[in-house]
C-alpha cells in the first residue's frame, strides 16, 4: 500500500486585531446564519444568463452583483447566488434587496426566514417595487410579519407587481416559477412575454422547462435547446433539458445533456476545490445519467456512475439537496436499477457490491426484495421465498415509519415478488394476475416518481415478457404498449413488441420497432438485433452521444485536486512544505489560536488519537496566526505531539480556503491530502472538527483506493 500525508488544517478563524471575544470563537459576528453558505468572494461568472434587475443602490458595484445573484437564483444555483448577495451587503450593509436576494438563494428554511426579517426592517428606504418583492416573499415566509403567510398571498402579490409594473420582466419571471407545473398555460404566458422582450432570459427558459417537463414535454423542446447554451456555465442549466429530452424518448439527446452537465459540474469541483457532497445537483445528475445510459443499452457506462458516486468522498450530512438520497444512496439506486434491468443477478447477490445498513428500513426493504428477485431468477425458489418472507415481515414497520418512499415503493415490491414467485412455480394465472396488479401499481408510482425512476424495475416489461413466455404474444404486445406509453423509445418496450407482432403475424409492425430499436441502441455494449435501417420518431432531431464530444467541457470522471501550496514556519522559524512529508498523509490545522479554548480541546483531542493517526501513516499538522516564538513558549501546547505552525498572514488560510473574504477572519479547516498531493477530503466552517471516526472512515477509504 501506497503510504499517504494527511494534513489536518485547523486554521485560525479570526485576526489578531479582533478585539471580540466571539469571534475567536469562530464565528460569524454578523449572526448565525452567516456561520453557513460560502466565506470567499464572488467572481465574474461566465456562461450563467443575463439579467438587469434595477435596484436602490449606492455603489454601482452592487447592482452588477445583484445582477449575477438574480441570473444564478433563475438556475436554482443558491449556494453560488448567496456568495454575490453577500458582497453586495459587504459593499453596502443596509441595502434591503441585498438582504431580499440571501433570502432567496436559501430557497425556504430558518435562514431565509432570517435575511428576510432584515430585509423587511429595511424596505422603507427603497422603491415601491422592490417593496412588492419583499412583502410578497414575507406572505409566503413568515406569517407573523404580516399577510396570511400562504404561497396563494405570496402569488396575489406577485400578480400586483406584475400588473402595477408590466416592464419589469424579473417580476414576470418569478411568477412565472410561482405559477409552473399548477397553471401551466398561464406561465407559459408570461415566458412567451418574456422571451419576446429577452430571448435569451436564462429564468423564462428554465421555467418554461419545468413546466412542462413529465408531461408534454415536446413544448418545451425550443427553450431546452437554448437554455444549455445561455447558462452553459451551470450544471443544472445543462442537466435540465436532460429531464426533458428523456420525457421525450430522446434517449441521445438526454445523455449528451446529463453528460455535459456532469462535466461542468466536475470543472467547477476542480477549479473551486470543492466536493461531491458538496454540490446539490451531482449526485442526481450521475443518477440521471446512469438511467439515461442504461436506456441506450450502455450497461457498462450506467454502473461505472454509480461506482464514481460510492467511491466519492463523504461527509455525515452529505450534500446540499436536502431531501433523503446522499451521494451513497443514489449510487446504491443506480447500481440496483442497472443490475437489475440487465438481470445481473449473481453480481446483484455479491455482499461487496452495497453497503446495506441493517439499521434503515429503506435498506432492509430493498435489499429483501432485490435479493427475491435474483433468487427467482436464478432458479432458487427456496431462497426467493425466503427474501419474500423477510420482505413481508417489515409490513408493519413500513407502515410505521414516516417514509414515503419506502411506503410507496413497499407494496408495489412485495406484489412483483409474489407474481413472479407463482410463474416460477408453474401457476401461471394467479403469477400474471398478480404481476398485473403490480405493473398497475408500479405505472401510478413511475408517474410520481421519474426523476429518474428510483424503483429499479420496469414491471410492464416484465409482464410482457411473463406474456411472451406463457405464449400469449396479444397481451404481451398490450402490456409492452403500455410500458412504451409509459417511457417513450423504451428498448425492452420495444424488442417485445417487435417480438409480438413477428409471433402474430404482423410483420410490417414488428420492423418497425426493429428500426425503432436500432436507433435507441445504436451505441448499446451488445446490440440486441440484425443490423438495418435505424428509425427515429422523436419530436426533435437528435445527436449520436457517443459520436459527441463533451471532453472541452470538462473532465469524464470527478478526481481529487491537487492540494495547494503549503509555506509555513515552525516554531523554530523552519519553513515547512508538503514535500517533507511526500509519501505519507499531511494534517494542517489552522485553528484560532491559544486564546480559542475549543481550539485547544480539539487539539488535545487530535492528541488523543495519536496512535489512530500513525497506524494509518498519517501526520498532523496544526497552524494558526500565532507568531513561531508564540508556539515555541506556549505552555498549553507545547506536549502535543504533532508540529504548530505559523500562518500569520494568512497566506495558507486563503489558499485552502479557510479564510472569511467578507468579514476577514480565518475558519476552522480539516483538509484531507493524499501521498499524490491530492486532497481527498475537507471540512471547513465555524466549528472545530472533532468526528475522527468519520475521518477514520475517509482516510481508510483513501488508503484502499490507493492499493
Amino acid at each position: 500500500m501506497k503510504r499517504m500525508v494527511f494534513v489536518f488544517l485547523l486554521l485560525s478563524f479570526v485576526a489578531a486585531a479582533q478585539p471580540a471575544a466571539t469571534y475567536r470563537q469562530g464565528h460569524s459576528h454578523m449572526g448565525e446564519g452567516f456561520n453557513e453558505g460560502p466565506r470567499q468572494k464572488p467572481w465574474e461568472m461566465p456562461g450563467v444568463g443575463h439579467v438587469s434587475f434595477a435596484i436602490t443602490h449606492k455603489n454601482p458595484e452592487t447592482q452588477k452583483w445583484f445582477n449575477q445573484g438574480v441570473a444564478l437564483l433563475h438556475s436554482f444555483w443558491y449556494y453560488e447566488a448567496e456568495r454575490s448577495f453577500r458582497w453586495c451587503l459587504q459593499l453596502e450593509p443596509e441595502n434591503a434587496m441585498a438582504w431580499w436576494g440571501l433570502a432567496g438563494s436559501q430557497a425556504g428554511g430558518k435562514r431565509a426566514k432570517e435575511f428576510l426579517q432584515e430585509a423587511s426592517k429595511r424596505k422603507g428606504g427603497v422603491s415601491e417595487r422592490e417593496r412588492l418583492y419583499i412583502e410578497a416573499d414575507v406572505a409566503g415566509l413568515i406569517p407573523d410579519l404580516g399577510a396570511k403567510g400562504d404561497e396563494q398571498q405570496r402569488r396575489h402579490l406577485l400578480e400586483r407587481l406584475v400588473m402595477k409594473y408590466p416592464d419589469d420582466l424579473e417580476a414576470k419571471a418569478f411568477l412565472a416559477l410561482n405559477m409552473m407545473g399548477s397553471a401551466r398555460m398561464g406561465a407559459e404566458l408570461l415566458i412567451r412575454e418574456i422571451l419576446a422582450k429577452a430571448p435569451d432570459h436564462p429564468g423564462a427558459h428554465h421555467y418554461r422547462i419545468h413546466n412542462w417537463d413529465g408531461k408534454d414535454p415536446e413544448f418545451a423542446l425550443v427553450s431546452c435547446k437554448r437554455y444549455g447554451e445561455v447558462a452553459y456555465g451551470i450544471g443544472h442549466a445543462v442537466h435540465m433539458p436532460g429531464h426533458v429530452y428523456a420525457g421525450a424518448g430522446m434517449w441521445h439527446e438526454a445523455a449528451i445533456s446529463m453528460d455535459a452537465a456532469t462535466r461542468v459540474e466536475k470543472k467547477y469541483m476542480q477549479d473551486r476545490q470543492t466536493f461531491p457532497f458538496e454540490n446539490w445537483n451531482y449526485a442526481h445528475n450521475k443518477n440521471y445519467l446512469a438511467y439515461i445510459q442504461a436506456q441506450l443499452g450502455m450497461e457498462k457506462a450506467a454502473l461505472s456512475a454509480g461506482r464514481q458516486l460510492m467511491a466519492a468522498p463523504r461527509m455525515e450530512k452529505e450534500n446540499r439537496r436536502g431531501d433523503a438520497f446522499p451521494l451513497h444512496m443514489e449510487a446504491q439506486v443506480i447500481l440496483l436499477r442497472t443490475y437489475v434491468r440487465f438481470g445481473r443477478w449473481k453480481e446483484l447477490l455479491g455482499p461487496e457490491q452495497f453497503e446495506w445498513d441493517s439499521e434503515k428500513l429503506g435498506n432492509k426493504v430493498q435489499r429483501a426484495y432485490v435479493e427475491a428477485l435474483a433468487h427467482t431468477a436464478l432458479g432458487d425458489t427456496v431462497k426467493a421465498r425466503k427474501s419474500l418472507e423477510a420482505l413481508e415481515a417489515l409490513k408493519e414497520d413500513v407502515t410505521k415509519k414516516n417514509d414515503y418512499f419506502v411506503k410507496s415503493w413497499y407494496p408495489v415490491m412485495v406484489r412483483e415478488v409474489k407474481g413472479k414467485l407463482l410463474l416460477a412455480g408453474g401457476k401461471t394465472l394467479e403469477g400474471l394476475t398478480e404481476l398485473g396488479e403490480a405493473a398497475l401499481a408500479w405505472g401510478a408510482l413511475l408517474r410520481e416518481q421519474n426523476d429518474p425512476p428510483f424503483y429499479p424495475s420496469n414491471v410492464y416489461d416484465d409482464l410482457g415478457l411473463a406474456y411472451t413466455t406463457a405464449k400469449s404474444p396479444v397481451l404481451a404486445k398490450a402490456a409492452y404498449g403500455k410500458s412504451l406509453e409509459l417511457v417513450r423509445n423504451n428498448a425492452w418496450a420495444l424488442t417485445g413488441l417487435g417480438e409480438a407482432h413477428t409471433a402474430i403475424g404482423d410483420k410490417e409492425k414488428a420492423a418497425e420497432f426493429a428500426g425503432r430499436l436500432r436507433h435507441v441502441w445504436s451505441d448499446a455494449d451488445a446490440p440486441p438485433i440484425a443490423a438495418g435501417k435505424a428509425v427515429d420518431v422523436s419530436p426533435g432531431p437528435q445527436r449520436n452521444y457517443k459520436k459527441t464530444t463533451l471532453a472541452a467541457l470538462g473532465p469524464d470522471l470527478w478526481t481529487p485536486f491537487t492540494a495547494p501550496r503549503l509555506d509555513a514556519l515552525d516554531p523554530q522559524r523552519k519553513k515547512v512544505t508538503l514535500e517533507e512529508y511526500a509519501g505519507r498523509n499531511v494534517v494542517l490545522i489552522f485553528y484560532l489560536g491559544q486564546e480559542c479554548a475549543h481550539c485547544l480541546e480539539q487539539l488535545q483531542a487530535v492528541a488523543k488519537r495519536k496512535e489512530d493517526f500513525e497506524k494509518r501513516n498519517t501526520a498532523v499538522l496544526a497552524l494558526s496566526s500565532n507568531k513561531p516564538e508564540d508556539n515555541a513558549d506556549s505552555v498549553k501546547i507545547k506536549e502535543l505531539p504533532f508540529r504548530l505552525l505559523s500562518d500569520e498572514r494568512f497566506e495558507n488560510a486563503k489558499r485552502y480556503l479557510s479564510y472569511d473574504d467578507f468579514e476577514r477572519l480565518e475558519l476552522h479547516s480539516t483538509v484531507l491530502i493524499d501521498t499524490k498531493g491530492k486532497v481527498r477530503w475537507a471540512q471547513r466552517g465555524g466549528d472545530p472538527f472533532t468526528d475522527f471516526d468519520r475521518l477514520f472512515k475517509e482516510i481508510d477509504r483513501t488508503n484502499k483506493s490507493s492499493e
